[in-house]
């Protein structure tokens, strides 16, 4: 019985059918942020909520029956069981925040297609360069952020009067979003040789610290693919190989036939001769 479960659980057409009720209640969690349509389709709204969380619960049950305690090995199970508890939690009253959380569940997609899950993966492999890369970005913001206060907090307090507001200022440059009209402009009318100041901080931030990000994600990307294609060919040779041993068995017992052959006629040939 358990066997038949799992075989049902991890077949494609069940996987299929768990990301067409996934996509499903992400269109409907989507049109109950429209008045319109919760005003005509409220009720079938909610019931269809509720059922597809259901179908989730009961889904998770049946892994936790048949996996047990091995469930809880594998990151994915953990983050789907995750998921379904806090579509669970209680969203009234002070609870009532966790209500947007629902929409948590379209996540699930991650775990349940392999093209999303190697992307996943190799961001989290990318976590230890970026976590450097952003140290050394904490240390530049860190550096302007003093320096911008120090030398424009007085005359635009309202950008660059407390550490906090010029790091925010700052992030804003660094972003590139009216940075030189709605910022550096005004500033060089205070401070001509301002440009001084906030050309590198671009030059650093947004042209080589955040592109050392890309290049980081990127050959973790590159890495988490490569070793996915060396799996699949590892498989493949496997496979060969067992194919080539079947093949020389195959081999082994009809050469050893043929010579059974041979010897049962040359034993009746000289049966006939006699």
């Amino acid at each position: 019985m358990l066997a038949r479960l799992e075989k049902l659980l991890s077949s494609r057409q069940f996987e299929l059918g768990i990301t067409a009720l996934i996509i499903l209640n992400a269109i409907t969690l989507g049109l109950e942020t429209w008045p319109q349509a919760i005003e005509h389709f409220g009720g079938f709204f909610h019931f269809l909520d509720k059922a597809i969380l259901t179908i989730f619960v009961v889904e998770i049950g049946l892994r936790l029956m048949i996996h047990r305690l091995r469930f809880f090995a594998d990151p994915w199970s953990i983050f789907d069981f995750t998921v379904v508890v806090i579509a669970l939690l209680p969203s009234s009253g002070a609870l009532s925040v966790l209500r947007a959380l629902r929409v948590l569940r379209v996540l699930r997609l991650i775990s349940f297609v392999p093209s999303l899950r190697r992307v996943v993966g190799a961001l989290l492999e990318a976590l230890p360069g970026l976590g450097s890369i952003t140290l050394l970005l904490g240390l530049l913001y860190y550096v302007f952020a003093v320096m911008a206060t120090k030398l424009y907090g007085d005359a635009f307090p309202q950008w660059f009067g407390t550490l906090g507001e010029s790091a925010y200022t700052l992030f804003q440059v660094m972003t590139l979003e009216s940075w030189s009209m709605g910022i550096v402009r005004p500033v060089m009318d205070y401070a001509p040789l301002a440009w001084l100041f906030f050309v590198p901080f671009i030059l650093a931030t947004s042209f080589t610290v955040l592109n050392l990000f890309i290049g980081i994600i990127v050959s973790a990307m590159q890495s988490e693919h490569e070793a996915t294609a060396e799996a699949e060919r590892a498989a493949l040779h496997e496979e060969t190989e067992s194919v080539t041993m079947e093949v020389k068995a195959l081999r082994a017992e009809v050469a050893e036939l043929k010579t059974l052959l041979v010897a049962q006629a040359k034993t009746s040939q000289d049966g006939s001769s006699s």
